[in-house]
């Protein structure tokens, strides 16, 4: 059994081209000047020199640097994120938010706006002070002489003070980001200069995935103003969206028949977890919610000089969510995740638990100062998630792509018992009686449907108008250039 389903590869093809594509304007002298007067209309200063910063996964930035400061403007990439105004709109609140009500550094937003309101019309944009630095927490936590486009993972030899040292920072910023509570589960929006309320669904990295790498259509997705009340409702409803991938991503989803039923059983016992509220807690089923940060990882911790945190960046995909989530240890630990770990799940679940000491000390020390101020001790919640299995519900529920490996090999025995045979992969075959004959029939026919799939690559996406839009006109320029040739 494969450690992680693939992704749709005629979907991610597609995607890749829409982005490089939509990357390459960014070369031209003609896109670049009318973006660099756009800064200086909005923000002057003395001797100005404008410069592309850097391309992320999901954005491109670009930098305004003057004598003593530098300001920054970032345009989500057409292909890579295919909900760019909904999450610009997302990302402002939430910064405004933990700037105004946290003590974590995170760039200062000076203007923001909808594609019609950016340069060139090139899409909604966020301009925003730049944080100068030395390295990244990534950086500092890597294996020496890692090469920059291979996956990174924990060094094995870190010095132990070192890393005290760095879990520490790290454990800081998240006991800030399980202070603020919220009545209601889904994304922040600003009320005026000093109220933000819980309005609209929320928008995680894991449904811009799905939607872009797992041909889901955008329909099965909570719609754009539902929040949720409850903890159990909004996993009952992520645990739906794993069964609506597997019934949607058009390739590359199963590699055989028994492939398509052992994720059925998976999804559907899930599920059945998830409607029977055994994955949440009882006792915050109502809340209150806390902040939680999809792509809160060490790549987005900056660092200055002195090794001390400079500032944290990135917080598209922050919603107020279950305190579920919050409770796990994090996964970046280890900096790579279980699934893409060389030596295999079980092993970076050795490696983890030595590491998750180390981490839950610093942020002990951390809590022995917070607790006065009324602050709860985060790390018993994050040693009893990891104790109980806690964490791996988790885990399963925000990266669908990792799901089946970690269901069969963290969540089924817990729940269901022992099984017969020792190898997770087979052990579907003895769950078969806990679906119903209606699910049974619905899994044959699915895997009829999957097989005869597998037989052609058509294309099955659903993205955003504005992936859309430049996909159709670099199909035309291409068209009108292959009349030419």
């Amino acid at each position: 059994m494969d450690p992680r389903m693939c992704y749709d590869d005629v979907a991610w093809e597609q995607s890749d081209d829409v982005s490089d594509n939509w990357l390459l304007q960014f070369l031209d002298i003609d896109v670049k000047r009318p973006i660099a007067r756009f800064i200086l209309k909005h923000d002057s200063g003395d001797d100005p020199e404008f410069t592309i910063l850097q391309k992320g996964s999901f954005n491109i930035t670009l930098r305004m640097k003057y004598t003593y400061s530098a300001t920054d403007i970032r345009f989500p990439q057409p292909g890579a994120v295919l909900f760019s105004e909904e999450k610009v709109k997302n990302e402002v609140a939430v910064m405004r938010y933990i700037s105004d009500q946290t003590s974590i550094p995170v760039p200062f937003i000076l203007h923001s706006g909808t594609k019609e309101e950016s340069p060139l019309n090139l899409g909604p944009f966020i301009m925003m002070s730049h944080i100068e630095h030395t390295t990244t927490m990534y950086d500092a936590l890597n294996t020496p002489g890692c090469p920059n486009e291979e996956r990174g993972a924990l060094d094995p030899n870190i010095d132990e003070d070192q890393l005290s040292m760095l879990y520490t920072q790290l454990a800081k910023t998240l006991l800030q980001l399980s202070k603020p509570e919220f009545p209601k589960i889904g994304s922040l929006s600003q009320v005026d200069d000093f109220t933000w309320e819980v309005t609209a669904r929320p928008l995680s990295m894991n449904m811009n995935e799905l939607v872009r790498l797992g041909t889901l259509p955008q329909s099965k997705l909570p719609s754009l103003h539902a929040t949720f009340k409850t903890a159990s409702s909004y996993i009952e409803a992520l645990a739906q969206l794993n069964i609506q991938h597997l019934l949607h991503q058009r390739n590359d989803v199963v590699q055989s028949a028994d492939d398509c039923r052992r994720k059925f059983v998976a999804r559907q016992l899930f599920y059945k977890l998830a409607k029977d509220k055994k994955l949440s807690l009882p006792c915050n089923e109502n809340g209150p919610f806390n902040l939680w940060c999809d792509d809160f990882r060490p790549a987005n911790v900056l660092f200055n000089d002195d090794m001390q945190i400079a500032g944290v960046v990135d917080w598209e995909f922050t919603y107020a969510g279950p305190v579920e989530f919050s409770y796990a240890p994090p996964w970046w630990l280890l900096v790579e995740k279980p699934e893409y770990w060389s030596a295999g799940i079980e092993d970076w679940t050795r490696v983890f638990d030595r590491r998750l000491k180390t981490f839950l000390a610093a942020m002990r020390y951390c809590e022995d100062t917070a607790v006065q101020d009324g602050q709860r001790r985060l790390s018993d919640q994050m040693q009893r998630s990891w104790e109980s299995g806690d964490f791996w519900v988790v885990y399963a529920i925000l990266h669908s792509f990792a799901f089946d490996a970690i269901y069969w090999q963290k969540i089924d025995r817990r729940f269901f018992g022992p099984t017969e045979t020792d190898d997770p992969s087979e052990a579907w075959k003895e769950r078969l009686d806990l679906l119903d004959e209606t699910q049974r029939s619905e899994m044959e026919r699915l895997v009829t449907k999957k097989l005869e799939e597998m037989e052609d690559r058509v294309l099955a996406w659903d993205p955003d108008e504005y992936t859309e839009a430049f996909r159709q006109g670099l199909k035309k320029k291409r068209a009108e250039k292959g009349k030419e040739d």
